[in-house]
């Protein structure tokens, strides 16, 4: 019976994730690309080694690792903050938690033409603000560094809505009976926070980790829209990539080379924050006995 009920969920998934990514990785062993006529043509492993010589697709990995680690790792210290504050009682929280999911209700494309028109040069705000005060242009989108900075805030700002949601959960499963206890004792806010809130969220944090890894390795849409993967590639991701080669190069063959290889890279960041949740998970039950 329960199997009936999830068939239509796993007839969705089938459709659209494994039919697809049995295509890519059949793909990624032919040549199949406007050269070859749009045929698909069996090359073995020639794709892979072109994958493996082909320095900008290792430029772009390194810079969609970079652009991940560091993005997440601000989203989740700014979305911690926010949870503590958006979990405590008092007047006007509720219209104040509807207002903070206001970035991640926006859409992408929506959200970094708003940034790219922040940051233009010499339109933009920002360049007017800099000028009016005596620094003069910084020109943040024609800077290699600066428009790797303007993609990771514009992430930020976008995404911590929905870490801070998935924390804020997590806040709200723990007992205020162990506060209480803890505040008995003689502790502080810090060491409540230290003692009790961090342990106990750590399945929530990881899983916020899970989630936006996933997602910002795979960013398109945002750098796209806000700088093209430019200047000079300085802000090109790996999705943006596979998008260049099958959409502008018409080259289908190395474009799904370079799916495969981002979703195995995915693949295993995801088993490594499962390993951690399932280890972490004991941890909590411990600790929650000790301190009850």
């Amino acid at each position: 019976m329960i199997f009936l009920l999830l068939l239509p969920s796993l007839l969705l998934l089938v459709v659209v994730f494994l039919l697809p990514l049995f295509r890519y990785s059949w793909l990624s062993f032919h040549a199949d690309s406007v050269v070859t006529g749009l045929i698909a043509i069996p090359n073995g492993v020639a794709n892979w080694v072109r994958l493996s010589l082909d320095q900008r697709y290792w430029q772009a990995l390194g810079q969609t690792f970079r652009f991940a680690v560091v993005s997440v790792s601000f989203e989740l210290i700014l979305a911690l903050s926010i949870a503590l504050l958006l979990d405590q009682r008092w007047r006007g929280r509720n219209a104040l938690r509807a207002i903070a999911l206001i970035p991640w209700a926006l859409p992408t494309t929506v959200m970094a033409l708003g940034w790219r028109w922040i940051l233009n040069t010499p339109y933009g705000p920002i360049d007017r603000l800099t000028n009016l005060i005596g620094i003069g242009s910084l020109n943040i989108l024609g800077e290699p560094g600066l428009a790797w900075l303007a993609t990771v805030l514009a992430d930020v700002w976008k995404t911590t809505p929905f870490a801070a949601l998935i924390l804020l959960a997590g806040l709200q499963t723990i007992p205020s009976d162990l506060y209480e206890a803890l505040r008995l004792e003689g502790a502080n806010s810090l060491s409540s926070l230290r003692r009790i809130t961090l342990p106990l969220l750590r399945p929530y944090v990881l899983l916020a980790l899970l989630f936006r890894l996933a997602q910002a390795f795979g960013v398109f849409d945002l750098i796209q829209v806000l700088t093209g993967g430019g200047p000079a590639g300085s802000t090109e991701s790996v999705a943006l990539y596979a998008y260049i080669n099958a959409l502008r190069f018409l080259d289908f063959g190395y474009s799904a080379t370079i799916i495969i290889s981002s979703f195995i890279f995915i693949c295993f960041a995801c088993l490594i924050c499962w390993f951690l949740i399932k280890v972490l998970f004991t941890p909590q039950r411990s600790f929650l006995k000790k301190v009850s």
